[in-house]
């Protein structure tokens, strides 16, 4: 198996580091002064919607874009014009670029006789890269003959046996049906923390980011937004536009009152605990509240504080339903709810779980 000595090899190479990276097309600023940094056997995932700069800074972490400032660092080495071949990067690419007139082997060993390693000895660690993700004795089958999941499986051997620095993933499983793409997160996320090499993702699938990453950098429109654990983001987001785009929730307006906020809807006040923003101590002038939907339950009594609220929309969605309800003309929220009892047009009170809810200036 190559996954141990690879690990050992990825911890000597230190960080990748993108230091204020910026890319300009004409007027456009595709990317603006991003930071990020991923240690060795770290997972980040770039997240942001079309449009937001993602695979931009990926393919200058890759080398395939030349920043019009900043620097990427590998080990503390400045590697920002060194082309991509000499980077000696693995990549995994959306669609995967398998060739269809190699068997699996050749595919996998495409990256090792580039670099001029003799045919045995390319082979014979081809097989060991399979091996290492679930592949083992397929090297001789046609890539027309492998599912989705297998083809992605040999798009990450071939990227891990060329002993990569770093990895670079753009959207891995956006070609995975649904439920291979739940198998799979597991399995990549484990595969990658084995390889123990630095490794920067590409994704608009917040789940994907949430299952997999260690931290996620969410960009909008070229500028990094907040960088940190999917708990930092989901929890304690550092902005409107942050809770606005990481999972679902509704932002209504709020009285700073320290760990705790007081909301009114529907003429009917509620004091909850919070979540501050990091460094904000003193009391927030015009303060918002994000109301998650597992942070909400429905079906309570009149005597619970609450909301009055109708039912506007059911899901189901396996052991929970997802209900949206209507609290007033200006507040509809999601609650995530085992009471499966209710129905479009129904009416049910509203209760805030115990929460503490994220705070937003």
């Amino acid at each position: 198996m190559m996954g141990a000595p690879a690990a050992a090899r990825g911890s000597g190479d230190g960080a990748l580091v993108l230091d204020g990276i910026t890319r300009r097309f004409g007027d456009y600023t595709a990317v603006d002064a991003v930071s990020v940094e991923v240690g060795p056997g770290e997972l980040l995932a770039l997240v942001g919607a079309s449009g937001s700069g993602k695979t931009t800074t990926l393919r200058i972490a890759a080398g395939y874009e030349t920043p019009d400032a900043g620097s990427v660092q590998l080990g503390g080495t400045d590697i920002t014009q060194l082309p991509p071949a000499k980077r000696g990067f693995g990549m995994v690419f959306q669609h995967y670029a398998l060739f269809p007139h190699m068997p699996v082997e050749e595919n996998v060993a495409f990256g090792l006789e580039a670099r001029g390693v003799n045919k045995a000895t390319r082979l014979g660690r081809a097989r060991e890269a399979l091996a290492a993700v679930g592949l083992e004795g397929a090297g001789a089958r046609a890539i027309q003959s492998l599912s989705g999941g297998e083809q992605q499986r040999v798009a990450l051997a071939r990227a891990m046996v060329i002993e990569p620095r770093a990895l670079l993933l753009d959207e891995p499983l956006s070609n995975l049906d649904p439920t291979l793409r739940q198998t799979m997160r597991d399995d990549l996320r484990a595969m990658l923390h084995r390889v123990g090499v630095p490794a920067l993702f590409v994704t608009h699938d917040q789940e994907d980011a949430f299952a997999i990453a260690d931290r996620i950098a969410l960009l909008k429109k070229g500028k990094l937004l907040q960088s940190g654990t999917p708990d930092d983001l989901y929890h304690r987001p550092a902005s409107r536009e942050v809770a606005s785009f990481i999972g679902r929730g509704t932002i209504v307006p709020a009285v700073d009152r320290g760990d705790e906020a007081t909301i009114s809807i529907a003429g009917n006040e509620i004091t909850i605990p919070v979540t501050r923003p990091a460094g904000a101590r003193a009391p927030i002038n015009q303060a918002y509240v994000v109301l998650r939907p597992d942070a909400l339950q429905v079906g309570g009594n009149a005597e619970q504080r609450g909301w009055s609220g109708v039912v506007v929309n059911r899901r189901f969605a396996g052991g929970v339903v997802m209900y949206r309800m209507r609290l007033s003309d200006s507040v509809t929220v999601e609650v995530e709810s085992r009471h499966h009892g209710l129905s479009e047009g129904d009416n049910a009170r509203v209760t805030p779980g115990k929460g503490p809810f994220p705070l937003l200036a």
